[in-house]
């Protein structure tokens, strides 16, 4: 065990915030799972379940470790060769959505793609998050300090933005729209001309504009979820009372039993009635058990994560290892608040997981996937000083002596 600690570098409250998410995640999932135990596993027994998410983070740490490993400016080249990877795999889970059917399977098809030979599901747009946050980190570092054109800048960055974000919207419009937010911030925290941002978002407006009418007007020409999305947000504004709005219903009556210390692990009974208890609205069944102490508790480990995550990138060595941390780190944070936020209608429904806490191989293992390359970051950092550490005891002679004495 401590050889296993001695290898493991980087932020040890990145390390220690991850590890208490993960940890802490087993119970609310293991009570929320009730539900899908019994409409899926037939028996009622949630035990599967629970072995199945503890794989899943088992799996999503040795990922964490193994990527805090590689030297982050290995990301830059990697970030380019993995942008095709990704456009790739979105075209393929578009292409599947439209074969299999119309919009009636647009949630799934159109999200998910089946590994072969290992038969995992895998939702592509997630990765296509972490990666193009590092594509663009590598550009804006790439160009720091130089003076650019907005023509200049059109095919090298904002193609694959614009490309891999139209291939992401049809199915999900909270994912594209995160994405899109967290880029714009990361190009306006990289020095990008403040005019060319402006343009940048009033052509994501008409482009989204134009992709809603034209889905509105030809509703069978492929599938999409634009119906849904205006729908909830329809609803949010309006606050009227619709099927969907059930899933808030029970959150909130959730959050209100939980009280200020809640009615305890494994208690909840809203569990039972609300959909996507152990993924979307897992934040909710976490206040029934735990209380308001409870949920101020994990909004507080997320705001430590964003603590770190600032000084990771303010005490990184050159501007690519701070937009990377930025770029990759921020985005988890974000999610959460909106998962949370969510959960007591400060925002519409999303479909957005709470990260290391909701049930899910592919947001556990693309959260820890980022969080490696955040560490890998501040390991850096940990050898530079070592590095200094050395030379100045070997450039001091009294050090040396009072060692060997």
């Amino acid at each position: 065990m401590t050889k296993i600690l001695a290898n493991i570098k980087g932020d040890k409250m990145i390390w220690a915030v991850a590890a208490l998410l993960a940890l802490f995640s087993f119970l609310p999932v293991y009570s929320a799972s009730s539900n899908l135990a019994y409409l899926y596993g037939g028996d009622g027994d949630t035990f599967g379940f629970l072995v199945k998410h503890f794989t899943h983070l088992v799996l999503g740490f040795l990922i964490m470790y193994g990527v805090h490993k590689i030297p982050y400016h290995y990301f830059k080249g990697l970030s380019i060769i993995m942008i095709p990877v990704v456009l790739i795999l979105l075209l393929i889970t578009m292409v599947q959505s439209t074969t299999i059917g119309g919009a009636d399977t647009v949630t799934n098809a159109s999200r998910w793609i089946r590994l072969p030979f290992v038969g995992v599901g895998f939702q592509p747009s997630t990765l296509a998050a972490v990666v193009l946050m590092a594509y663009v980190a590598r550009y804006l570092s790439k160009i720091k300090d130089e003076v650019v054109t907005f023509k200049e800048t059109l095919l090298p960055l904002w193609l694959p933005v614009f490309l891999i974000l139209m291939l992401i919207l049809p199915a999900n419009f909270s994912t594209a729209a995160i994405i899109f937010s967290m880029v714009i911030m990361l190009v306006f925290l990289g020095g990008y001309p403040f005019r060319y941002i402006m343009v940048i978002l009033g052509s994501g407006l008409l482009i989204l504009t134009f992709f809603i009418l034209f889905a509105k007007a030809f509703p069978g020409v492929f599938p999409n979820r634009v119906d849904t999305w205006v729908n909830r947000i329809e609803n949010f504004a309006d606050n009227e009372e619709t099927q969907e709005d059930y899933q808030i219903e029970r959150a909130k009556i959730a959050i209100a039993r939980g009280g200020v210390i809640g009615t305890g692990p494994g208690k909840s009974v809203q569990r039972n009635f609300l959909p996507q208890s152990s993924s979307d609205f897992i934040y909710a069944i976490i206040i029934e058990e735990w209380g308001f102490v409870g949920g101020v508790f994990l909004m507080l480990l997320y705001i430590l994560l964003l603590l770190r995550l600032v000084i990771v990138a303010h005490k990184s060595v050159d501007i690519f290892g701070k937009l990377l941390v930025i770029g990759v780190g921020l985005p988890i944070v974000f999610q959460a608040l909106i998962n949370m936020a969510v959960a007591v209608e400060l925002f519409p429904v999303t479909g957005q997981t709470l990260p290391l806490i909701s049930s899910g191989g592919t947001s556990i293992w693309m959260t820890c996937l980022a969080i490696g390359i955040v560490l890998s970051v501040s390991r850096k950092r940990e050898a530079i000083i070592e590095e200094e550490q050395i030379r100045e005891k070997e450039e001091n002679p009294l050090e040396v002596l009072s060692e060997v004495l």
